[in-house]
């Protein structure tokens, strides 16, 4: 069986030793090389061929951010971030824009071995290595803006609501960075309240929660039950608990997994499709596996619309290809796209310009 590639981008002389122990412990790993910093990662990139990128974030100098969104314009290779530290810090938040640039996961780095931890961190580490190593990558161009946006000199639709009332989102691996031009290109002033389900780490769910209201033009709520659904705001599904729609309001439960995730994007979707029918709006973004195919084929079903995002803007061309094999799909679209078909669908298109 050829072994996993993994290049490792570590500062630190003892997690260095650690990762290289815990890599070479599994016999679907082996260590391609290491680096201690970004600039010395990048030249190493130049004769190794590595499957995948075990990646720090507080580097000297170029710091992992930066060197995330150098790999991923030039030659993108698979990043896993191995981070390390207690929520609110300031550097979580870049673990975010870590992920707005390409990485595809964040992962807390193992203890030492004698930690009770360190067993189950160590094979979370390399299960993940193994399944993102095994994803299809899209460049990343960090300069590019979201189609759909207006210049503030431009004239400013004046319009009225249409049909839908909820917007819902379901997305996993490559999400905060289609998130982020999903979101932009909507603009301040889109009409529907925004459920989403986003496939989170737990301890880094408040830091992303957080650091995606500063990227984008709405006030994020992480749902706490019994809140009303309001425009300009998006509801986020808490970690472990499923998300659903109901009445009028959202509510949370911890039923069993579907399709091996808690929060699920099929149980949102469905709630959607059970209680608005031709009055929900449904959206799959980039993710592995299928959650959420079901969940837009029953909005889809109940003469709602749906939107998957297309193979090729994806990282990971799961969850939209699992919903377009059930017919589940009204739109495929690039992901630049979805934002101003949003637009279209969610305003009833007989307004009137005025000048901004």
């Amino acid at each position: 069986m050829t072994k996993i590639r993994v290049l490792i981008v570590e500062d630190s002389a003892v997690m260095r030793t650690l990762l290289q122990h815990i890599i070479a412990e599994d016999p679907r790993l082996e260590v391609a090389g290491v680096a201690e910093s970004g600039e010395e990662a990048l030249k190493i990139l130049e004769r190794l061929t590595p499957d995948i990128i075990a990646l720090d974030l507080r580097l000297p100098g170029m710091d992992g951010f930066e060197t995330t969104r150098r790999i991923m314009s030039a030659r993108p290779i698979p990043i896993v971030v191995v981070t390390g530290g207690s929520p609110f810090k300031e550097w979580e938040i870049t673990a975010q824009e870590a992920m707005r640039a390409g990485a595809l996961a964040i992962l807390e780095k193992p203890a030492g071995a004698t930690n009770s931890d360190y067993k189950k961190l160590a094979e979370r580490l390399c299960t993940q290595l193994v399944i993102m190593s095994q994803v299809k990558l899209v460049r990343q161009y960090s300069s590019r803006k979201p189609r759909g946006t207006q210049p503030l000199d431009s004239p400013i639709m004046v319009r009225s609501p249409g049909i839908y009332q909820i917007l819902g989102i379901a997305c996993s691996t490559g999400g905060p960075a289609a998130l982020v031009q999903l979101l932009g290109g909507l603009g301040s002033d889109f009409p529907l309240p925004i459920l989403l389900v986003q496939h989170m780490t737990a301890s880094f769910l408040l830091e992303f929660a957080s650091w995606l209201e500063g990227v984008c033009p709405f006030s994020v709520v992480v749902v706490s039950g019994g809140e009303i659904p309001a425009v300009q705001t998006i509801y986020m599904a808490p970690v472990e608990q499923h998300l659903r729609f109901s009445n009028g309001r959202l509510c949370l439960d911890s039923a069993d997994p579907v399709c091996s995730q808690r929060p699920s994007g099929t149980v949102l979707l469905q709630s959607l499709a059970r209680s608005l029918g031709v009055k929900a709006l449904g959206v799959l973004l980039t993710g592995m596996g299928e959650d959420g195919a079901a969940g837009l084929y029953e909005i889809r079903r109940a003469g709602g619309y749906t939107i998957a995002q297309d193979e090729a803007t994806c990282a990971v061309y799961g969850m939209p290809a699992a919903a377009m094999a059930l017919g589940a799909v009204c739109e495929s679209l690039p992901l630049e796209a979805i934002a101003p078909r949003l637009l279209d669908l969610a305003w009833a298109g007989n307004g009137k310009e005025r000048n901004g």
